[in-house]
């Protein structure tokens, strides 16, 4: 749509900007996020509100009030877009430096749990070496924690994250040379590989032979890897809509953000996987520190 809508300041002179409406979706946006982050305390410390058991339930409701404000709000950056022509070339400039901002939170958030990793595997620090001595005795791994080998399961994963990279390039690359349908089968193809992924990290989970409570080094695994299985999800999701949108041709040579959008933050996760992978599978369980001096 080559076609844009001109605003108009309080002057009453045009400008290029997109000044939005005024939405009700980002204060849902917090209170869904408020209930879902509620919900997750209150079952992780199995704490009962006036005898009613609310964290699990209050999970679920959070999960399913996200993914609504999702839709809702996504329903409407669209028909800016499609309908009111609202998104100039300058609001798109926009667009990128939101996102690519996003992108770098992101990264630190990450940072966080590899320092945490860290922290505890390479004993720096006179109280750390304490903890490490009582959770570990002297050990990384923990001796009486029966690890994930990084050949296995894990390097098939990771194979499934590096392949569907490729397949979300190939989709960019079609979309640019205006070949909608293979587009939406290359993005279907990606698709369809979060979603393994995804599975085959609930089957690991589900097969670990350590618990989340049982010491420093589950903690740390668990954080870091579920996390990342968050974002696959929310990727694949992300990825799903702009499917959805390439078989109704939304996406043009020329206006294909929300695309682009989804891909940055696609290969985002791959990246944070492959260090994942090679930190904490393969290093942190093969050829870290076998044992510590106390």
């Amino acid at each position: 749509m080559s076609d844009h809508k001109i605003e108009y300041g309080s002057t009453g002179k045009p400008h290029p900007f997109h000044v939005p409406e005024p939405s009700i979706w980002p204060l849902m946006g917090a209170l869904a996020a408020g209930i879902f982050t509620l919900g997750m305390v209150l079952f992780m410390h199995d704490i009962e509100l006036s005898g009613f058991q609310f964290g699990l339930k209050g999970v679920f409701l959070g999960v399913l009030a996200i993914l609504g404000v999702m839709f809702y709000w996504w329903r409407d950056v669209l028909t800016e877009s499609f309908q009111k022509g609202a998104h100039s070339p300058i609001t798109q400039i926009g667009f990128r430096y939101g996102m690519a901002l996003f992108i770098c939170s992101e990264v630190m958030f990450f940072v966080a749990f590899f320092w945490a990793f860290f922290d505890a595997s390479l004993l720096s620090g006179e109280i750390n070496q304490f903890l490490r001595m009582e959770y570990t005795q002297g050990a990384w791994p923990p001796p009486h924690i029966e690890i994930i080998g990084p050949f296995g399961l894990p390097l098939l994963m990771t194979m499934i994250l590096l392949l569907s990279g490729c397949t979300v390039t190939w989709a960019h690359y079609a979309i640019t040379q205006g070949k909608h349908a293979e587009a939406t089968k290359a993005l279907g193809i990606t698709v369809g590989l979060g979603f393994i992924f995804l599975c085959f990290q609930v089957y690991e989970y589900a097969h670990a032979h350590f618990g989340f409570t049982e010491g420093i080094y589950p903690s740390t695994f668990f954080m870091a890897t579920g996390f990342h299985g968050f974002h696959v999800l929310v990727g694949t999701i992300f990825l799903f809509v702009c499917w959805r949108r390439s078989a109704k041709g939304h996406f043009t040579q020329e206006r294909h953000f929300g695309f682009e959008a989804a891909a940055w933050y696609w290969h985002f996760v791959d990246v944070v996987w492959l260090f994942l992978f090679i930190s904490i599978y393969w290093w942190g369980n093969t050829i870290g520190l076998d044992s510590v001096a106390p």
